[in-house]
């Protein structure tokens, strides 16, 4: 309410407790259910600029994009305050402001897309990079020493 009161612009604050334990992995990130409260905290303002109070350790990069959409019809001018951190999705979000503002303990990023993959040993998520990198990898190997592809393709 202080910071509505000394600038004049709208406020939000979305923030995850994402340092303490959770019960389900996803809670503490920007997922599908945050775009209807953020529909709903914006509803009835009316400034055209935001001070958006941000702290999330990821998410899902499509939920960002949308909140990004969503926020840029609503809001002229949109200003991100990252007090502690904002990784990932939340970096995207961040980095679609108008203006960032951060502290001198603040961070940003990485921004490292991940994909969900179901294996014997349960969900896991591996970074896209990995991915594209191994895949280069029996690309070279497949070229060069195609008797070694029995070590990535089981027969």
């Amino acid at each position: 309410m202080q910071l509505h009161q000394h600038t004049g612009r709208d406020v939000i604050r979305y923030a995850s407790n994402w340092t303490k334990p959770i019960s389900f992995r996803g809670a503490e990130s920007i997922n599908e259910e945050d775009i209807q409260g953020l529909m709903e905290a914006i509803h009835r303002l009316k400034s055209g600029k935001l001070d958006l109070i941000l702290h999330s350790p990821d998410g899902v990069a499509e939920v960002a994009e949308g909140m990004v959409s969503y926020l840029r019809k609503k809001f002229d001018h949109i200003r991100v305050i990252v007090p502690q951190a904002a990784m990932s999705a939340a970096t995207m979000l961040a980095c679609a402001a108008n203006e960032i503002v951060m502290g001198k303990q603040s961070s940003l990023g990485p921004i490292d897309p991940q994909l969900e993959l179901l294996s014997e040993y349960g969900v896991q998520f591996l970074p896209a990079q990995a991915i594209i990198d191994n895949f280069e990898t029996v690309k070279k190997i497949s070229s060069e020493s195609p008797q070694q592809m029995g070590a990535f393709f089981p027969f």
